[in-house]
């Protein structure tokens, strides 16, 4: 079904059984499969494959190149018919790939909304990603990977299967993530060292001083205290209780993992 306000190029191909909103725009070269939704005002520049069981939200944009809602890269995969949902005003320039779910991770890819994927940036099968997040050119997620609202990757930096990294964290250009990364953590190197805190992005996100001072404190007690990681973040809980960003580390740090996590000293020779 193609809305009657949609712009579809004459030499691109919507195959039977697509869904095409209202003020869809699909350019030149473009082919959409037969179970791809896309919502009004998604926009295909040119030269982009959306196939799979595919959605993709209101206002996003798809730039040159682009094939979204491939078939999982998963040796593991049984052909099962998975899916991608993309949230709405996204932005996914030239040369991005995405895939679909795996039936043992659960059947989904999930993308957020307002999330930018610069050039040949990578979401592997399985994904979830929250809103806000920039991926910069040539980022790579694996598999099964989690990452949390207003996250920012640095160009060439690759993110091992099924790692988590917490909200307003920093990945720095060309860094290996492999293990978690906490909420407002700052990773660069390969392999991957924390080496604090994003303060400048904590600030940009409206953060007040008082409260990044307690993070800085909490972080200090968490990797510098004489017990474990997990203990000293426990450890501090009660003191911390009206901290929301405090709170946002514990609680990622309490959660299951299937990675470790990240700290200022594992990495290092």
């Amino acid at each position: 079904m193609i809305a009657a306000t949609a712009k579809i190029h004459p030499l691109s191909v919507i195959e039977d059984g697509a869904i095409i909103g209202e003020n869809v725009v699909v350019g030149p070269f473009c082919h959409v499969g037969p179970k791809v939704v896309l919502h009004d005002g998604v926009e295909l520049l040119t030269h982009v494959v959306v196939t799979g069981r595919t959605v993709i939200g209101r206002g996003t944009r798809i730039f040159a190149n682009a094939v979204i809602g491939g078939e999982p890269q998963s040796v593991s995969h049984d052909g099962a018919e998975t899916t991608l949902d993309i949230g709405e005003m996204c932005v996914i320039r030239e040369g991005v790939t995405m895939n679909t779910g795996t039936t043992e991770g659960g059947g989904k890819t999930v993308v957020g909304n307002h999330n930018l994927f610069l050039a040949n940036s990578h979401v592997a099968h399985d994904c979830i990603l929250a809103d806000h997040i920039i991926l910069s050119n040539n980022v790579m997620l694996a598999g099964h990977v989690k990452v949390e609202d207003r996250v920012i990757l640095g160009g060439g930096s690759a993110v091992h299967q099924f790692t988590r990294i917490g909200r307003h964290a920093f990945i720095g250009g060309l860094s290996a993530v492999s293990y978690d990364v906490i909420p407002y953590g700052m990773l660069n190197g390969n392999p991957g060292i924390l080496g604090g805190l994003n303060v400048v992005g904590m600030a940009r996100a409206g953060i007040e001083k008082a409260s990044i001072h307690q993070v800085r404190r909490a972080f200090k007690q968490i990797f510098e205290g004489e017990g474990s990681v997990r203990a000293n973040a426990a450890a501090i809980r009660e003191q911390y209780a009206d901290s929301v960003p405090v709170m946002h580390i514990l609680d990622f740090i309490a959660a299951d993992s299937d990675r470790a996590l990240s700290s200022p000293n594992r990495g290092k020779g």
